[in-house]
């Protein structure tokens, strides 16, 4: 099921579904078929997976007439993140494909050596902001300002000591995000500033529930640079999987439901190429994951 925040000329933000190309008012839904259900994608969330079961059930056997008075085209909503506000910290995995590893050797301070563990820093709840959005470019901070996208995890339910096995049962679903990065504003090795500045995890546009992605570890992402394409890759060639991922965090600390994990970016960074490439006033930058869609997003420099 494909899950969306969104907001129309009338409404606060609502939650929805898509169902035959249609945005579908989660809350109005439940209240045609006599099941409450929720308005918010965290509420969602805490309800478990097993709620997308029901939901889909509901949705197969209701008339199609049922949706008209409900529904909306997707040109008359506007498009809000999936979790608009996270209750903690976007959890960043850092140099998790191989030759970004590498690209990050030549031009900025890393090592070059592969991580034994997974490498994590984090992104504020501020970070985010949805598709058709700016990207703020804060000139008093920065003047190389990158792009990454990434496959971004939902966490479903809570979670300590997992084992690996078991890690996908502990998964809601996907999103994308774009880890937008501040190069010159990394402080002695440590990554918030440069990550953490307002608007730079762009996400959505939507929620997909895991059980429409059939395989997480074999999905094509890239990213476009006003047309051009930067990045073009696939989630098999992450250093550690979503799997160890999970494993590894809930052994750190307590993963509970609407966590998010932004996996990590493939090589064609800005600032692994040569000459470097930095986004301007104007630049519009898109990710995309496969099964998932694509973000769009224009700088802005204040």
């Amino acid at each position: 099921m494909k899950l969306l925040t969104y907001k129309t000329q009338d409404t606060e933000p609502r939650l929805g579904f898509i169902h035959n190309n249609q945005v579908i008012d989660m809350e109005d839904f439940g209240e045609i078929s006599n099941f409450p259900l929720p308005n918010d994608m965290l509420d969602l969330i805490d309800m478990g997976f097993e709620i997308i079961e029901e939901i889909t059930e509901m949705v197969a056997e209701t008339p199609e007439n049922f949706f008209e008075e409900i529904s909306y085209e997707l040109s008359e909503v506007t498009l809000l993140a999936p979790i608009e506000k996270p209750r903690k910290n976007i959890i960043g995995i850092g140099l998790n494909y191989t030759e970004h590893v590498a690209e990050s050797a030549r031009t900025l301070d890393t090592t070059g050596k592969l991580p034994q563990k997974p490498i994590i820093f984090s992104k504020p709840p501020t970070t985010v902001t949805a598709t058709n959005t700016s990207i703020i470019k804060n000139t008093k901070l920065t003047e190389q300002l990158d792009w990454e996208v990434e496959l971004a995890v939902i966490i479903g339910k809570k979670g300590k000591y997992v084992a690996n096995a078991e890690a996908m049962d502990y998964v809601f679903g996907y999103t994308v995000i774009n880890d937008i990065s501040a190069r010159d504003c990394r402080r002695e090795g440590q990554w918030i500033v440069s990550k953490g500045q307002d608007t730079f995890a762009p996400m959505g546009p939507y929620l997909v529930t895991k059980d429409e992605i059939e395989n997480p570890h074999n999905l094509n992402l890239s990213l476009k640079l006003n047309g051009v394409e930067k990045q073009n890759s696939n989630t098999k060639f992450l250093l550690f999987n979503i799997n160890d991922l999970i494993e590894d965090l809930s052994i750190v600390f307590t993963l509970e439901p609407g966590d998010i994990i932004a996996t990590g970016t493939p090589a064609g960074v800005g600032a692994g190429r040569s000459p470097q490439e930095w986004m301007y006033d104007g630049d519009v930058v898109e990710a995309t994951v496969e099964g998932i869609g694509t973000i769009t997003n224009t700088i802005k420099e204040i």
